[in-house]
């Protein structure tokens, strides 16, 4: 989350993407390092992740792309 809150002051479109465990850590992140609402343009995939097989994480990708898209381009 340090890293997307940089690039998104550095005027760099970023976009976090995690695990679907990740949701409220994140926003509790975001909202402590004073930027609360870039959490909502995160993209949370299934968990987990950790013991997936390459072709799972495949999926996860292929199910993701749009909304990674989307939330590149959608601006401030």
């Amino acid at each position: 989350m340090h890293d997307l809150v940089d690039y998104e002051t550095r005027g760099i479109p970023a976009v976090m993407v995690a695990s679907s465990e990740f949701r409220r850590p994140a926003r509790m992140q975001a909202e402590a390092l004073g930027m609360p609402g870039i959490a909502g343009g995160s993209v949370f995939v299934p968990h987990p992740i950790q013991d997936a097989t390459d072709d799972e994480m495949r999926a996860k990708a292929r199910d993701a792309i749009d909304a990674i898209l989307a939330a590149l381009t959608a601006g401030p």
